[in-house]
């Protein structure tokens, strides 16, 4: 473990946890949606789409922010290859991070149900305008594609996340390097070395 663990900026740890915290429960409830007892399934349906819409905000400024706040080197023994495989994932992520949301946002304004969104029972979201002048026949196929396509960007994140994971355990508790140091705060430290002391 070197001395000097070249951390993120605490305003992109931030966006991070907080995102990842949302998107997590958002794809389990995106999951769960089809077994929830019709007659109260529209509220759930309301409280997916403002946690979507919620992720595609923090996703736009996750992204700006990225730009005016470079990311901290990968550490220096890490394989190129991993490096690539890493900048890549890192890529694909957030584009799936805005493609997800925007794509439910498309879903909703094609569907010839017009069912109006209010995010968290407050705010009037307008349905996008490419849609407004597809008939209602129309509509349900192009609906369809995009619910088709919004579920399987769904599962290729769920893939990814799991990869991504997976890839920050075997770092912190097979090669005991700092690379899941890097988004971890100074405070929160402590207890992933207890819990590799404990593993060793």
């Amino acid at each position: 473990m070197s001395e000097a663990i070249k951390r993120y900026h605490s305003g992109a740890m931030l966006l991070h946890w907080l995102m990842a915290v949302l998107i997590l429960g958002n794809l389990v409830l995106g999951l769960l949606l089809s077994s929830i007892p019709l007659a109260e399934r529209f509220q759930y349906y309301q409280l997916h789409k403002s946690l979507g819409m919620t992720v595609l905000l923090l996703a736009i400024i996750r992204v700006v922010w990225r730009l005016t706040h470079p990311a901290p080197p990968l550490p220096v023994h890490m394989p190129t290859w991993e490096k690539v495989v890493a900048h890549i994932t890192h890529f694909i992520l957030y584009g799936l991070m805005l493609l997800i949301p925007f794509s439910g946002w498309a879903l909703v304004s094609a569907s010839p149900k017009k069912i109006p969104t209010l995010l968290y029972g407050m705010v009037d979201l307008p349905h996008l305008p490419f849609f407004e002048a597809l008939a209602d026949d129309a509509r349900k196929e192009v609906s369809h594609n995009i619910a088709s396509t919004h579920e399987m960007l769904a599962y290729i994140l769920i893939a990814l996340l799991g990869a991504h994971v997976l890839a920050a355990m075997r770092h912190h508790w097979l090669l005991n390097d700092e690379t899941i140091l890097r988004m971890t705060p100074k405070w929160a430290e402590g207890v992933l070395e207890k819990l590799r002391a404990k593993k060793t």
